[in-house]
This record gives C-alpha cells, sequence and structure tokens, in this order.
C-alpha cells in the first residue's frame, strides 16, 4: 500500500480512532443474548457520525482516494445495525425506516447464489466476504422479525448458505474436519473480527430459522474460534490476523467487545478469558505504545 498524504491521514484517523469507519463499537448497548434485539456490537455511531456519507438513496457510502463513491454492503449493513439499535434505544420510526431501507438494499443488491459483492472495487477476482454475509443476515433477520416481510428472511437464508459454502466452491469458509472458520477475506489469512461477525450472523440466522443444522453449525463454528482463539493472543496486544499483523488500537477494542459478546451468547470461559486479558492491555499505558508503534510500522512497510 503506497505511502501517500492521503493513507498517512487515513492511519492516523483510524490508529487515533477518528475515523468515521472504526468508531468505537463496545458491547452493544441494547443487545440481549438470543433475542432479536439490539446488535452484538455498538454501531449507533456509524448512524450519528455518517449522515454526511449518505448517498440521495440515504444508502451510505465510501469515498475512495480517486473520488469513487463506493456502496460497501459491509459498510450498509453495520449502519443498518447501527440505526435499528437507535430504534430500540430511542424508539423514533425514523431510525427503523434507515435500517429497513438499508436491508431493502441488501435484498436489491443481493446475488443470486446469496453473496454480496463486497470486494469489487478493490479485489476484483475476489469479492466475496463472509464479514457482510453474517452482518447482513444479522440485519435482515432483525427486520424480518419486525416486519414479517419473507423476503428478508428469504435473503437472510441465502445470504447464510453461501457463507457456509467452501471457498473451494466459491463461498466463504475453510473447513478442517467439518468444522468451519469464516473468512472476512478469501485470499488472504484469517482475519479475528471479521471472523466473529460472521459467527454472530450464523448465530442470528439460527433464532429464526428452526431447521437443527444451522444451531449445529453455529456450535461448530465456536468450537473452532475457542481452538484457534490463542493464536490471536500476543505477548502484549491482540492481533488483527493470522499473518503475524497486530490489531490497531480499534480492533484491539473491538476484539475485547466482541469477546465479551460471545462470552455473554456461549457461556464460554475461553472468551471471558481472552477479554479479561485484552481489556488489561486496553488500559496499559506500556502495551497501547507498544501496539500503536508496532502498528504504525507494519501500515509503512505495507
Amino acid at each position: 500500500m503506497a505511502v501517500n498524504l492521503y493513507n498517512i491521514k487515513r492511519w492516523y484517523k483510524m490508529l487515533t480512532g477518528k475515523s468515521l469507519y472504526h468508531v468505537p463499537q463496545g458491547v452493544g448497548k441494547v443487545f440481549v443474548p438470543g433475542e432479536l434485539r439490539g446488535y452484538f456490537n455498538d454501531m449507533t455511531q456509524k448512524v450519528i457520525m455518517g449522515d454526511s456519507n449518505l448517498g440521495d438513496d440515504g444508502i451510505p457510502f465510501f469515498l475512495h482516494s480517486d473520488g469513487t463513491r463506493i456502496q460497501m454492503p459491509t459498510m450498509i449493513f453495520q449502519y443498518g445495525l447501527g440505526a435499528f439499535d437507535l430504534w430500540l434505544l430511542e424508539g423514533d420510526n425514523k431510525f427503523l425506516e434507515k435500517a429497513i431501507k438499508c436491508a431493502e438494499w441488501g435484498v436489491e443488491h443481493q446475488l443470486t447464489n446469496g453473496a454480496w459483492n463486497n470486494f469489487y472495487y478493490f479485489y476484483p477476482d475476489y469479492p466475496y466476504s463472509a464479514m457482510p454475509q453474517g452482518e447482513g443476515a444479522s440485519l435482515l433477520a432483525r427486520v424480518y422479525n419486525t416486519t414479517n416481510d419473507e423476503r428478508y428472511l428469504l435473503a437472510a437464508e441465502k445470504a447464510i448458505n453461501f457463507m457456509l459454502l467452501s471457498v473451494e466452491d466459491g463461498g466463504t469458509c475453510k473447513y478442517t474436519n467439518g468444522f468451519p472458520c469464516f473468512l472476512e477475506y478469501t485470499h488472504k489469512p484469517t482475519v479475528l473480527n471479521g471472523w466473529v461477525f460472521a459467527v454472530f450472523g450464523l448465530y442470528d440466522f439460527s433464532i429464526i430459522n428452526h431447521e437443527e443444522r444451522y444451531k449445529e453449525m453455529f456450535q461448530k463454528a465456536v468450537s473452532e474460534l475457542t481452538s484457534q482463539l490463542d493464536k490471536f493472543v500476543g505477548a502484549f496486544w491482540s492481533m488483527y490476523d493470522l499473518d503475524g499483523k497486530i490489531a490497531s488500537p480499534f480492533y484491539h477494542n473491538l476484539h475485547v467487545a466482541q469477546m465479551r459478546a460471545l462470552y455473554l451468547t456461549t457461556e464460554k470461559q475461553q472468551f471471558l478469558g481472552v477479554c479479561n486479558r485484552w481489556e488489561k492491555e486496553q488500559h496499559s499505558l506500556v502495551c497501547r505504545s507498544a501496539a500503536f508503534i508496532r502498528k504504525a510500522f507494519q501500515k509503512i512497510i505495507e
């Protein structure tokens, strides 16, 4: 990745938590395990800060350095989840309308195979990602649960079924003895936060779909995640992926919240233990400083 003024500004905002795309995402303010209410992580700031990045259609876009407006499914679904939470928090139907608009975008732009083309602009040869598949399913499940519109249920099912397809079959999942690992990038090493967001989507869908296979696959996904979780535990900070990249402060904080949400959902002590460790590192000036320096160096040499 080129070192230029645009990227330096973008990296600085990301590393210091001042980027619209990297706003704090603690445990959801109205998250209730086992219910399709608030989302696992707090996406509300995506909505509160994001009106300047809305198109005329009310759908958020990502402004590329070349001036191109890109509608990324990941960004749209996170905005929709944040809007749904704000509706629950404030009772203002304008937020529900925003969430429904994002869900409707998902229905209209979903491919026949159930996928969303997330990386068409950046990685046209590897356009699919488990992360928007899971986040899209989470949004669609909530909107279906609120409106009873079967179109959203069908789209959520298609999204999860595609997410569960192996990479070899064109999907976004890597299997080890039948246990799934969900890939944010199908051509890169496993990314922790994207994996967890995909697991959240599978869990949400299993709530509204009563086929036992989805619940069983969720349990297998959790087992695979716990079996590899220690690989993301660095000496003084969490790791972003399995390629040795350390997490930025934003992603480390996100990891803490994701681990807590996973513990609240599954009651597995391993998630709580890792959460507590990373939370201590989060509040350590020494750990934060070392992580910031290492991450900044990694960004420069990428």
